[in-house]
């Protein structure tokens, strides 16, 4: 049996690299063996971090006479959604279409011809109500196959053209401050005042939905847009989801009270997440939300950069095959550590009890009130991360994904400048020179690296917009042209490649040379993280303010029609249209655009002015006169440094004192 994962660039890959099963990777020989064999095709598809991925893999995938049955009637296809979102996001449509419900890990049987007719996600080894066993599974299928061959592959035919009927693009529909006010009341009533967040269980960061409501805040002073986003922050940051230790927050809640998190750590979740923090903490002042937002960022330079300067997908929800193994704490664990007296204070702090509030009378760490002596939790903090270093250790899945490091880039050059951190835009400055040098091949991006070695996958378009919009961040942080030149190549590259010719404002999510799927991916919706058309949309409307003017009215405009073509999704499921929603509203506003003139050491506190006082979504640039796009024509005034202040395409006079400029942006 040939070992076909073990050079693969994908960690995921590498953990089934062993298996008894005959993996093949994605791709056109794997269907052509099936056709040679006329054998359906079982596809897998999971990712690193997955707890239930390795639970299956366990039980299933590592099983001698399971894999002697998956060998003998299938061939066996294994795919890293993370390295191919766009196969993932093809058979996850087809898994919910059929099921309901869709999550990974994913199994779906194909024809040799990639089309899907049956699909589920996972399978215990033994038959649990409502679920086949596996292997019975595997034997129901490989009957339905040898039985009525036809009919199962018509079937197959009948899905691909069923769902790629369904997945064109939205009517247009306007998205103007009217339904921004809508949408906000809305989220209101959908708004848990117990909990904070969203909904019941499980239970996501709603990240990009709260960054809306505090650009939403600033612009129309609602009051209750930002109770939501303070609830369900500190609901987040006290609470079970956060690391209290080392920083990080965990994927999702298993519980609406934020007190049992699923232990994966996302890069993407902790990148938007300190973002928001950020932004938090400079329009709010309060100093728990920098601390969290130095704890984030403190998590993504340490345990998520690689040697090479990017930053790793994800740290494992498991350690050792147990979830929440290195987390978890018990009264008699922290007095151990602490002694008896630190030890019951610390369980009270940190609502550890005798009963735990997870597994085997373990509690995760969370917060049960503020924090009355400093000075001790530090002391305390010290000491039991020391002890957990001990501990075995989540496993780290190593590989850079692009998307994810533009928005891990956004969020280190932003949450930099805003809480004068310089080496946070220094760590978003490494990050970029490595996609730029290894992820940039032949003008094209591709998906992934891993040991500062490009993957093969091609980038999609969540690739070219997080990155594009990553760079224009570290632009402004830095007045470096090199990243708004590069940021300005991959729009058009993104435009040239990715935009549905037949609807304006459309676009597909894998470019228009990329390998063929059974039907073009181009799902608008955001989930986890920006989707491709909002990302770009977002790169765009940024960009639009910081490129030359051969380029910036297009940009604008492209980043209208694309927000008009979701307008339907943006009014209807909000929590689905978050990262649209954080582009609607500078787009009304605007988007403000502030221009800082003069000498380094001259502009400094006109620079902070603007930093501390421009709203999310704004577009804040220092430098000297005609250094940039932003500045050509914005002279010094009177010899003095200056700051020009403008909303879309209208500008007020420059003025040159601070209390003018505060004046100027609220």
């Amino acid at each position: 049996m040939a070992n076909r994962l073990k050079d693969s660039t994908s960690p995921y890959l590498l953990q089934h690299a062993d298996n008894p099963v005959d993996w093949w990777e994605w791709g056109p020989a794997a269907f052509a063996e099936a056709e040679r064999r006329d054998v359906p095709v079982l596809l897998s598809i999971g990712y690193a971090a997955c707890h239930w991925c390795h639970v299956m893999a366990h039980e299933s995938f590592e099983d001698p006479e399971i894999a002697a049955l998956m060998n003998e009637r299938f061939v066996n296809v294994k795919v890293d959604r993370e390295e191919r979102p766009d196969v993932d996001a093809v058979y996850m449509t087809a898994t919910q279409a059929m099921t309901g419900h869709g999550g990974w890990p994913m199994t779906c049987f194909l024809t040799p011809k990639a089309e899907p007719f049956h699909c589920g996600t996972y399978y215990p080894p033994d038959p649990r109500p409502g679920m086949p066993a596996f292997g019975q599974l595997l034997a129901a299928v490989h009957e339905a196959w040898s039985a009525r061959d036809a009919e199962v592959r018509e079937s197959g035919a009948r899905v691909v053209a069923e769902l790629g009927s369904q997945t064109g693009p939205l009517a247009e529909s306007t998205v103007d401050a009217e339904v921004l006010a809508g949408v906000a009341a809305s989220l209101l009533g959908d708004y848990d005042r117990v909990n904070g967040g969203f909904g019941t269980s499980p239970k996501f960061p709603p990240t990009m939905v709260l960054e809306f409501l505090l650009r939403h805040h600033e612009r129309t002073g609602s009051v209750e847009a930002l109770s939501i986003v303070e609830g369900s922050m500190r609901a987040m940051a006290d609470g079970g989801l956060n690391d209290q230790l080392a920083g990080g927050f965990a994927r999702y809640s298993v519980d609406a009270a934020w007190v049992l998190p699923h232990f994966e750590k996302m890069l993407y979740d902790n990148a938007l997440l300190l973002r928001l923090a950020a932004h938090l903490a400079r329009r709010t002042g309060t100093d728990r939300y920098r601390e969290v937002a130095t704890e984030t960022a403190r998590f993504l330079l340490g345990d998520l950069t690689t040697p090479e300067g990017g930053f790793a997908a994800s740290l494992d929800a498991d350690t050792e095959g147990v979830e929440g193994l290195t987390y978890v704490w018990t009264p008699a664990q922290l007095a151990e550590v602490l002694g008896a007296e630190d030890g019951a204070w610390a369980a009270e702090l940190l609502t550890v009890t005798e009963q735990g509030t997870f597994e085997h009378g373990a509690s995760t760490l969370r917060f049960s009130r503020e924090v009355d002596d400093v000075p001790r939790w530090r002391r305390v903090k010290a000491a039991l991360l020391a002890a957990r270093a001990e501990r075995p250790q989540p496993g780290r899945d190593d590989k850079v994904v692009t998307a994810w490091n533009g928005l891990a880039i956004a969020a280190l050059a932003e949450a930099g400048v805003a809480l004068g951190e310089p080496a946070w835009v220094a760590g978003a400055e490494r990050a970029a020179d490595l996609l730029l040098r290894v992820h940039l091949v032949d003008g094209r991006l591709r998906r992934t690296s891993r040991n500062g070695v490009a993957g093969e996958a091609a980038g999609v378009l969540e690739d070219y917009g997080c990155l594009a919009e990553g760079l224009f961040v570290l632009h402004q942080a830095t007045a470096d042209p090199r990243w708004l030149d590069a940021a300005r190549d991959l729009l058009e590259t993104a435009l040239s490649h990715f935009a549905d010719s037949g609807a304006p404002g459309a676009y597909h999510d894998t470019a228009d040379d990329a390998d063929a799927l059974v039907w073009r991916p181009s799902d608008p919706g955001d989930n986890a993280s920006p989707s491709g058309a909002s990302s770009l949309a977002g790169a765009l409307l940024l960009g639009s303010a910081l490129v030359g003017a051969d380029r910036a009215g297009l940009y604008r405009s492209m980043a209208e029609q694309a927000v008009s073509r979701n307008g339907l999704l943006v009014a209807r499921v909000p929590r689905f249209a978050g990262h649209w929603l954080t582009v609607a509203e500078p787009l009304v506003q605007g988007p403000v655009q502030v221009a800082v003139v003069g000498p380094p050491d001259e502009r400094a506190e006109l620079l902070a002015a603007a930093v501390a006082h421009a709203h999310g979504g704004a577009v804040v640039l220092a430098g000297e006169p005609d250094a940039a796009p932003l500045l050509v024509d914005r002279p010094l005034v009177d010899g003095k440094p200056a700051a020009y202040v403008c909303r879309g395409y209208v500008c007020d006079r420059p003025v040159t004192t601070v209390a003018d400029l505060v004046a100027a942006l609220t």
